[in-house]
């Protein structure tokens, strides 16, 4: 079963192929694809996208991160243990980490690479946010996100983003950006995490903590042309 989000187009004709590899060949109980953002993304998520989806395969992770806008999980697993519709968000990451503590393997496929397109207000930011604090805490009940917690990410994330920005000549113009996407993500978690087992130290870095730049100078070059999409 193959779960793409209404944001997103494949960058490759072979996108399908790729996602169901794991799924094939290893028997994997998840596959979930490469991510990045397009023209309209904001500076700062398309940093996250380079976080959380790097350009190494993962065929078997040592955690259940994950994300269904890119995804494929098999069918008779989905029937035996489908969503769990009453999250505000993150049903992804349950599953997973249910199929996870059950022994099935969670893939990483960075061949099987979308586009996804976020057009979000500060205000959009903070509520998927928030509502993404709400499901964690939910999923991981004794976690907590503290306001410390909130001001040394948004400044440790947005140092890093302009650090970046800097590298890339392009601070001036997006540096506003930088600083409320920043502070409306870790805000809007900090509010989840206020309204509603254990984090692993792999899943608390997945998610929040700010990486050395990935962004390679020349990324791997695949022998299958990209699909050609009509400007516009």
């Amino acid at each position: 079963m193959v779960i793409a989000s209404a944001h997103v187009y494949p960058v490759y004709p072979d996108w399908i192929e790729r996602l169901l590899e794991p799924l094939q060949r290893q028997k994997a109980g998840l596959s979930y694809g490469k991510q990045r953002g397009g023209a309209t993304t904001q500076f700062s998520e398309h940093q996250v996208f380079a976080r959380w989806y790097p350009d190494q395969a993962q065929p078997r992770q040592s955690h259940p991160f994950c994300n269904n806008a890119n995804a494929a999980i098999p069918l008779s697993l989905w029937e035996q243990h489908p969503y769990d519709e009453a999250l505000p968000g993150l049903e992804d990451l349950a599953w997973a980490r249910w199929a996870f503590e059950q022994g099935h393997a969670v893939a990483y496929v960075p061949e099987a690479e979308v586009i996804h397109l976020h057009q979000e207000t500060p205000r959009g930011v903070y509520n998927r946010y928030r509502r993404e604090g709400m499901a964690f805490k939910h999923i991981y009940p004794q976690e907590h996100f503290r306001f410390w917690d909130f001001l040394r990410l948004f400044s440790g994330n947005a140092a890093s983003d302009c650090r970046q920005a800097a590298r890339q000549k392009c601070l001036g113009a997006v540096g506003r950006s930088i600083l409320w996407f920043r502070w409306m993500q870790f805000w809007g978690t900090y509010q989840g995490y206020r309204q509603t087992g254990p984090l692993t130290w792999q899943l608390k870095q997945a998610f929040y903590y700010p990486a050395q730049p990935q962004h390679a100078a020349h990324p791997p070059r695949r022998p299958v042309d990209p699909i050609r999409y009509p400007d516009g």
